[in-house]
C-alpha cells in the first residue's frame, strides 16, 4: 500500500508518534472507507482546532501533494482548471448560523444542530479537541452517532469525554494545548496524504 509509506515517514520524522501508527491507520481505515461508500467529512474544533478543522478541509477539497486532475469531458475546458475533491465541511466556518444559533439556542449545540443538518447516515465526524473534554465537540460526536455517523477524534494524551464517543480516538502523547496542537497537524497531514494516494 502506497499509503503506508507516509505512516512511515512519519514515524522516522517523528519517533514520539510511532506508537500511534496503528491507531492512524484506523482512522485512515474509516476515513477510506466513508469515501468509498460515497460519504463527506464533518470537521470540528475550537480556537487552534478550529484552524485546524479547515486546515484539514483544505487539504481535502483540492490537490495537498498531487494536482488531482480531472479527466471528465462535460466540464469542458474548465476541468483543466478544476481538481479532484473529497467532500469535507469545517463547522467552524458559518458565521451567520453560528452567531444566530448561540445568541438564540444554545451554543454547548452549536456543532451539534450542523452535524444534524448536514450529517446522513455512513458520514464521518472529525472531532478536535485537544483535552477531548470540549462540551460542544462532544455533544456533535453524540449526535453524530445518533445519526448513523463514525466519529474519528484527536485528542491529547489523557483522551477525555471525546475518546469515549469515538469509533476511533488518536489522543497524541502531550497534554500543554500547543504541544498537542503541533503533533495534531502531523497526524492530520499523513492521513489526508493517505487519502489523496487512494483515490487519485
Amino acid at each position: 500500500m502506497e499509503e503506508i509509506v507516509y505512516l512511515k515517514e512519519m514515524s522516522k520524522r517523528h519517533p514520539e508518534l510511532e506508537p500511534l501508527e496503528e491507531t492512524v491507520v484506523k482512522g485512515f481505515r474509516l476515513l477510506y472507507e466513508s469515501y468509498r461508500n460515497g460519504g463527506k467529512l464533518l470537521v470540528c474544533g475550537n480556537g487552534g482546532s478550529a484552524a485546524d478543522a479547515d486546515h484539514i478541509v483544505g487539504e481535502l477539497m483540492k490537490g495537498f501533494h498531487k494536482k488531482r486532475e480531472l479527466k471528465q469531458a462535460s466540464f469542458g475546458q474548465l476541468a483543466e482548471r478544476l481538481q479532484g475533491a473529497l467532500p469535507a465541511i469545517a463547522l467552524t466556518q458559518h458565521t451567520a448560523l453560528s452567531t444566530a444559533f448561540c445568541n438564540d439556542v444554545d451554543p454547548e449545540l452549536l456543532f451539534a444542530q450542523q452535524v444534524y443538518g448536514y450529517g446522513s447516515p455512513g458520514d464521518v465526524l472529525w472531532a478536535i479537541s485537544t483535552s477531548g473534554n470540549a462540551v460542544n465537540v462532544v455533544n456533535a460526536a453524540q449526535v453524530a452517532a445518533g445519526r448513523g455517523m463514525k466519529v474519528l477524534a484527536m485528542t491529547g494524551r489523557d483522551g477525555g469525554a471525546l475518546c469515549g464517543e469515538a469509533d476511533v480516538c488518536i489522543a497524541v502523547p502531550e497534554t500543554e494545548t500547543a504541544f498537542v496542537q503541533e503533533q495534531h497537524i502531523i497526524i492530520y497531514h499523513v492521513l489526508c496524504a493517505m487519502l489523496e494516494e487512494s483515490f487519485f
